[in-house]
């Protein structure tokens, strides 16, 4: 967490669960969460339906993007989106509540070097090794695409499957939001977390709490 900091980035936990990622200003962030009475009975069909849904957008840009790990990516998961099966482009987590999923991940849209710079040092100190090289970007796929784009092919290709409608959240929950917001931060000095159970590192991160408060 000191090293995060050292480069800038804050340390969130972040609800999906998952070993150590990058956000910056040239990715791409999407959650999906869904009822569900007995979420454990669909942790693969929604990491399938996702993982497909983030593949079709990419091969849509002309990516050619395919699903799963890829040796040595950070974050690992049977669920990744690669370029090539070569760099990895999308991470995905999923976390069970009572009652319904969560499941959220992130697209490297541009600059995989700022994810690269900002991973090494954090790995290291996690004592966990990857390969640099195996993190990659669309933007480096395709070149000239912008977020809106990938944003636009990822709506379109859910869309194909669930029909979308616009909506906003209330002023209740974003303060609700607002009020659990410090939660997930990680306490100045705070050691790194215990590694999750096998389940959790494909992705899956079992919680108990209510939904608000699945992630403290």
């Amino acid at each position: 967490m000191r090293a995060a900091r050292a480069l800038g980035f804050a340390a969130v936990e972040r609800l999906a669960g998952g070993r150590a990622a990058v956000f910056h200003e040239g990715t791409l962030a999407f959650a999906w969460a869904v009822p569900d009475a007995a979420p454990r009975l669909g942790i693969r069909a929604r990491f399938e339906e996702l993982s497909s849904c983030v593949q079709a957008a990419l091969c849509s840009l002309g990516v050619d993007a395919r699903v799963g790990e890829v040796p040595g990516e950070y974050c690992p998961g049977s669920y990744s989106v690669s370029a090539s099966g070569e760099r990895k482009l999308m991470g995905v987590g999923q976390r069970l509540l009572a009652g319904a999923a969560h499941v959220g991940g992130v697209i490297v849209v541009h600059d995989s070097g700022r994810v690269r710079e900002a991973l090494t040092p954090v790995y290291r100190a996690l004592g966990v090794s990857w390969r640099p090289e195996a993190t990659g970007a669309v933007e480096e796929e395709i070149p000239g695409v912008g977020l809106d784009a990938v944003a636009g092919a990822l709506l379109g290709a859910i869309g194909e499957r669930h029909e979308l409608v616009p909506g906003t959240l209330s002023e209740e929950v974003l303060a609700r939001a607002r009020a659990l917001e410090p939660s997930h931060h990680a306490a100045p000095g705070a050691t790194a977390p215990r590694e999750r159970p096998p389940a959790a590192q494909e992705g899956a991160s079992p919680a108990r709490r209510p939904p608000l408060d699945a992630a403290r």
